[in-house]
């Protein structure tokens, strides 16, 4: 390859590769890849080709182990919850799912999958596996759905069973709908809620109020979710606004309004602001918020929920401003034919217009962006 780079004059790659005895093809390719490792051509090193095929490696193991999870939820939630983990070691190992990944992930031996092996479990307990896997499936994806529609998704999905079969599953593993009227049971009423209300106040009327005030950034957070619709149907937008100085801190925007939309905008929202330890993040009671999901990521960002009653507006009232403002300048100004063209529309008004063109009073008649920009030059400069 140096014999090649250091050729004299009117000496051709072809008579020198034949020399060698190698193809042509070749030595031009050794030093076209030896031109990438020195950093003088385009391409990717042979360390960071190893560094991608470890990133592959990785990714590869952590979607297998997402999938376990995911199928495991049905599976381990029935009554033989012990007898169905090695049927799924065997639907998951069809998928191309290794048996040693599938057994590290449900904490079981390999040894006790490959006795089942010999005596599996009777298709009566397979049938019911697979009709609670598709009935919970229907269920996490519109968990505002009964179990008629529930029954209805898991027919399409293959798994046929009466109307009486679902209800009996749907209502030993309790998936009813997350809107409708919860069913009460021993008599006893509903729990209280996740998180207590932190914005509340008793003034000397012994009324209830709520303060939304911040001293710093990163101290009070409220969040809620809007919908609006389109000729494609609903998009949801999940936004947290920090009380601080008005801004939004984080959103995310989606067609389905599940709990990974309101733990996308709190990881955006930590993303962009980092140290967050310590601050309230304030929402009403909706089912998102509620989610195990979301109270874990609060937990893992060392941050604290807050929840206001059920039906009342007021408790979000700071919120519910900013999203009578967006309804009124941007969702209600025309009909959106696309949920991209409204998702457009809403991150360009949100980053352009509130965020660096609309003065608000509260903020000495500043924008949110030119508020925090003030008020960090200024403890700057005191420090």
């Amino acid at each position: 390859m140096n014999v090649a780079r250091d050729r004299e004059p009117g000496q051709c790659i072809t008579q020198i590769a034949s020399d060698f005895g190698i193809a042509e093809s070749c030595l031009r390719n050794w030093m076209r890849q030896a031109d990438v490792e020195a950093g003088a051509g385009p391409g990717t090193t042979a360390a960071e080709n190893a560094e991608l095929r470890e990133a592959k490696k990785r990714i590869r193991l952590l979607e297998q182990k997402n999938e376990v999870l995911r199928r495991a939820a049905a599976y381990l939630s029935q009554e033989s919850a012990e007898k169905m983990r090695c049927p799924l070691d065997r639907e998951l190992a069809d998928d191309r799912i290794p048996v040693t990944v599938t057994c590290r992930v449900l904490k079981i031996a390999r040894q006790q999958y490959y006795r089942w092996l010999q005596a599996p479990v009777t298709a009566a307990n397979l049938t019911a596996a697979h009709r609670a896997n598709a009935l919970f499936d229907a269920h996490r994806d519109d968990p505002e759905f009964g179990y008629r529609y529930l029954h209805e998704e898991a027919a399409e999905a293959g798994q046929v069973m009466t109307g009486r079969a679902a209800w009996s599953i749907c209502s030993q593993q309790g998936w009813w709908p997350a809107f409708g009227k919860k069913r009460a049971k021993n008599g006893k009423s509903p729990g209280p809620p996740v998180h207590e209300d932190l914005c509340a106040v008793v003034d000397e009327h012994g009324r209830t109020r709520h303060v939304f005030t911040a001293d710093a950034p990163n101290q009070l957070w409220l969040t809620d979710i809007t919908e609006h619709g389109t000729a494609e149907g609903k998009l949801y937008l999940c936004a947290i606004r920090d009380v601080f100085s008005g801004r939004i801190v984080g959103h995310s925007i989606d067609s389905r309004m599940k709990f990974r939309l309101a733990v996308q905008a709190l990881e955006n929202a930590v993303a962009m602001r980092g140290d967050v330890a310590g601050c309230v993040v304030h929402s009403d009671r909706g089912s998102q918020f509620r989610s195990r999901k979301f109270r874990r990521a609060l937990g893992w960002h060392r941050m604290v929920g807050s929840m206001g009653r059920v039906g009342s507006s007021n408790d979000n009232a700071a919120m519910e401003s900013f999203f009578a403002l967006l309804q009124k300048n941007v969702l209600d100004r025309r009909s959106w034919t696309t949920r991209e063209q409204l998702r457009i529309a809403i991150v360009t008004w949100i980053e352009r217009t509130y965020h660096r063109r609309r003065r608000q009073a509260r903020l000495g008649c500043l924008t949110p962006i030119e508020f925090e920009t003030n008020m960090n030059t200024t403890v700057a400069l005191a420090t």
